[in-house]
């Protein structure tokens, strides 16, 4: 195999995030030319095809998913190095995509993407929020806020915050059926939740484990929307209390009988995490939580 050109493996780097060639060329500020023709050259060196081309983009193939991997470790390497000889002043850039459950996202990260920006100006946040399993073995994103610790891969994972979820109804809709005292009183009363085949994370199948036999007039994949419609007065619903506790409309019932505990944990790519760009978002997640931690 042919020495492999530093300058080619830049152009793959950017070829994965952006998922594209001419979105590669605008961000290296190249021709679209040069990008394919760079990344045809790296294809000839290691005798393989690194990328699937597509009518929606490009996709890494196994081949190109691993030499990514190594090329972002050189990457990081030699940007710690640089630090280090002098380059500590440098502002670190890129595109970070992190993908984390809709009540993070939407509730706690979303919120903050200001405050972050002003003091990354140069770094591209992609937030990918839903309530739905991530690959970063695949490359979906680069870092995940997920509810357990990943078992397998090369990964690092550390827990960023415990938090509850308490049974909701709105203040409209308590005046309207009385105060709910008790556990079976809920069997007769409307209730939201999750799409059940929809669901592929465990830890939200939670309102079924609490109140199995509830009258569930409501179902959707957004934990946003159920929120909504039970402040609008449809029913009761198991909302986050980091949330629901921040929506006037809304009032916590059986407090002292229903709370369910999860936690959220940050996972990345072991190679990835001291990629400045990667440490700067880990950062902003931690401190989101530590400075909400009474929310949770």
């Amino acid at each position: 195999m042919a020495a492999l050109n530093w300058d080619d493996l830049r152009i793959l780097l950017a070829v994965a995030r952006e998922s594209g060639l001419m979105s590669a060329a605008r961000k290296l500020d190249v021709d679209h030319s040069t990008v394919a023709r760079r990344l045809s050259a790296l294809e000839t060196a290691v005798g393989a095809r690194l990328v699937d081309r597509s009518p929606r983009g490009v996709r890494l193939t196994d081949a190109g998913q691993t030499l990514a991997e190594y090329a972002e470790r050189i990457e990081s390497e030699t940007l710690a190095a640089g630090m280090r000889l002098g380059g500590a002043d440098r502002q670190p850039s890129g595109v970070v995509r992190i993908a984390t459950p809709e009540a993070f996202g939407v509730w706690l990260a979303a919120p903050q993407v200001a405050n972050f920006y002003g003091r990354y100006p140069d770094i591209q946040l992609e937030l990918v929020a839903k309530s739905q399993t991530v690959s970063l073995s695949k490359r979906d994103a680069d870092i995940a806020v997920t509810l357990s610790r990943p078992v397998q891969g090369r990964l690092y994972s550390r827990k960023l915050v415990d938090y509850r979820l308490g049974l909701y109804a709105s203040r409209a809709f308590l005046e309207a059926v009385g105060p709910i005292e008790t556990m079976d009183s809920l069997r007769h009363l409307p209730a939201v939740s999750y799409i059940d085949d929809l669901i592929d994370i465990p830890e939200l199948r939670y309102l079924d484990q609490i109140s199995p036999h509830s009258r569930t007039v409501f179902r959707s994949s957004s934990i946003v929307a159920q929120q909504s419609a039970v402040a609008a007065g449809l029913g009761v619903g198991l909302l986050h209390v980091f949330s629901a506790g921040q929506d006037r409309a809304l009032v916590r019932v059986l407090e002292q009988t229903v709370s369910v505990g999860r936690s959220y944990w940050i996972t990345l790519h072991a190679d990835q995490r001291h990629l400045p760009r990667i440490r700067a978002v880990v950062d902003f997640l931690q401190a989101i939580v530590r400075e909400q931690r009474g929310r949770f």
